[in-house]
């Protein structure tokens, strides 16, 4: 095998720094995004609840149809 090349001190440093440039990007744009995400899903739990109870009063309003003396 051959053995290793030794890595220069610049490129080193360059690699962390890049490194933990990368998490603190990485933490700030998820602190920046959480609250939309959050706002979202709050709507849209809110939209399905609507949605939901137009649903139920649909199926209450078809099973009154189809149950009369008429038929």
């Amino acid at each position: 095998m051959i053995p290793p090349v030794q890595v220069s001190p610049l490129i080193k440093t360059a690699r962390w720094s890049a490194l933990v440039i990368g998490v603190i990007y990485g933490k700030n744009r998820y602190d920046q995004l959480k609250p939309i995400a959050e706002e979202e899903r709050r709507i849209e739990a809110e939209e399905k609840k609507v949605r939901e109870e137009q649903e139920r009063i649909a199926k209450q309003l078809a099973e009154a149809n189809e149950d009369t003396i008429l038929k």
